[in-house]
């Protein structure tokens, strides 16, 4: 490590501020944790960690982690940000808020975002360990996409620095920008991967409860079928047979809309972001 960094995490007991809390009390940073709900208070206090007043954590620090859901992001950048030191950098754990322009803007402060992308279906593992960390941040490896627009190269390596400290072990930090990980982040991973995952499930419910296959034998084909669907189609291991590409195409024709693709215009990840946030009105970028 090259440098020390002071870091707050504002939201230190919630479910990602335990998390990233948990990584970052593992370096050499000088960490703060706040935390303003008494439940997750207790939580923060009962990993060892001492909570922390957020005015306090976040005066002087060089880079504050708002690890807080998407919706309270607006008021908590508002109360945040005119307390913070010239040069901080605000990193926020989702691009919603950013993209809809919801966080408080200051002079001088500088804006990044970073979210997960979660241990790859591909990952070489090679311990129990890994085996069991599906979600990432604990033993299994994962990239992360990052999205800085400051133009400061500086605040762009403090944010890496605390982005592979909060988010370890990480392979590699993808920078994009803000409207690019939107699109990623729901679109591309929660519109579509995520409810398709859901999707499965469903599947699985009725080829047991409908069709009545034996649960086990349902779930290992298609748990295994899955494994091969994924590295056929997005790793080119082995080609489809041609009644595979004909039951394809009949699933395609029978599940899928003609203009599906429409979820990836402009308009659509701002419909989409609105119904996320819960904002009473469009965006307006």
């Amino acid at each position: 490590m090259t440098e020390k960094l002071t870091i707050a995490v504002v939201g230190a007991g919630g479910k990602m501020g335990m998390r990233v809390s948990d990584n970052l009390m593992r370096t050499e940073h000088d960490v703060a944790y706040a935390e303003s709900s008494p439940a997750g208070q207790q939580r923060t206090r009962a990993a060892g960690r001492e909570v922390t007043d957020t005015s306090a954590a976040v005066a002087h620090a060089d880079v504050v982690v708002l690890a807080v859901p998407d919706i309270a992001l607006q008021p908590v950048t508002a109360d945040v940000v005119p307390q913070l030191q010239e040069g901080a950098v605000v990193l926020t754990l989702d691009p919603a808020a950013a993209y809809a322009n919801l966080l408080t803007q200051r002079d001088g402060i500088h804006y990044a975002v970073a979210h997960p992308c979660h241990p790859s279906i591909f990952l070489k593992r090679r311990t129990d360990e890994e085996y069991a960390d599906t979600f990432g941040g604990i033993a299994a490896p994962q990239d992360v996409l990052a999205a800085y627009e400051g133009g400061d190269p500086e605040a762009q390596r403090r944010a890496e620095t605390v982005v592979r400290a909060m988010y370890a072990p990480v392979l590699d930090v993808h920078w994009v920008t803000v409207k690019q990980l939107a699109q990623c982040e729901p679109t591309l991973v929660e519109t579509v991967a995520c409810m398709v995952g859901d999707f499965l499930k469903e599947a699985l419910h009725e080829a047991v409860h409908t069709m009545g296959v034996p649960e086990p034998a349902a779930r290992a084909i298609l748990l295994g079928h899955t494994q091969v669907a994924l590295a056929n189609a997005l790793n080119g291991d082995n080609p489809f047979s041609d009644a595979c590409l004909i039951a394809m195409d009949y699933g395609r024709s029978r599940i899928i809309r003609d203009d599906w693709k429409v979820i990836f215009d402009d308009d659509e990840l701002d419909r989409n972001l609105q119904a996320m946030l819960h904002l009473p009105e469009p965006i307006r970028r």
